[in-house]
């Protein structure tokens, strides 16, 4: 989704009270993340200072409690955050959006591609479920979950199910979609990638391949990715 031509800077800061390291990794000419002392902290805003500047990102309620849990430093000042960045760029205002993983933001790129959903619903929709809880949401249709968050309609909820059920699973973002949904068992990320990536390339479609490599691994957690894939040829309908 991202083009990574990937400049990777490193500004080390010298006070008179302490040493601070600032990492600022730039992707193309839009922040990947950044990584400073969490000065101010709201449930709908963080502000992160990098080298001396103040950033304030808009973040949901997952990132939020995430950000809660950080403990201070050994000297006792701010905890230090790292928030992946989206950039919201328009002429009359430049908006960055923070969020606590790699995962949450791509979920957040992947809704706002959906006609009606902006930015600040699909924070919403972040606020109101987990990563994985969406994610499980759309897989299964769950067309009444969704349509239960606030400023989802009937219409958008079905887009949502429609845009995105296979492109959850292709981008990564679900590493494992509930079947029933319940909590998937930890499975082998490699072996299951590895199997979906050599059905798909057979014609299979990703979310429903994902289920099916999946409930296998659960079962047979030591198969290899050749007998996996056997496997799921037989039970893919």
């Amino acid at each position: 989704m991202r083009r990574f031509f990937v400049a990777h800077t490193i500004k080390k800061v010298k006070t008179s009270f302490k040493i601070s390291y600032i990492y600022i990794f730039i992707t193309g000419i839009m922040i990947e993340y950044i990584k400073g002392e969490l000065t101010e902290l709201t449930p709908a805003m963080a502000t992160v200072e990098a080298a001396g500047v103040g950033y304030g990102l808009n973040i949901s309620l997952t990132t939020y409690s995430a950000l809660q849990g950080l403990k201070p430093t050994a000297n006792g000042q701010n905890p230090i955050a790292k928030l992946y960045v989206y950039e919201s760029i328009r002429e009359d205002a430049h908006v960055l959006y923070g969020f606590v993983s790699k995962k949450e933001r791509e979920m957040f790129e992947l809704l706002i591609t959906v006609s009606g959903v902006g930015a600040n619903t699909a924070r919403m929709m972040l606020s109101s479920m987990s990563v994985a809880e969406l994610c499980s949401a759309i897989s299964r249709g769950d067309e009444r979950l969704i349509k239960g968050i606030k400023g989802i309609g009937k219409m958008t909820a079905q887009r949502i199910i429609v845009d995105l059920r296979d492109k959850i699973v292709a981008l990564g973002i679900a590493d494992e979609i509930p079947t029933g949904g319940s909590v998937a068992a930890p499975v082998n990320n490699a072996v299951r990638d590895e199997a979906v990536a050599a059905l798909t390339m057979l014609g299979f479609a990703p979310a429903p391949t994902q289920k099916v490599v999946v409930a296998i691994l659960t079962e047979q957690p030591d198969l290899p990715v050749e007998q996996v894939v056997k496997l799921a040829l037989k039970q893919i309908k």
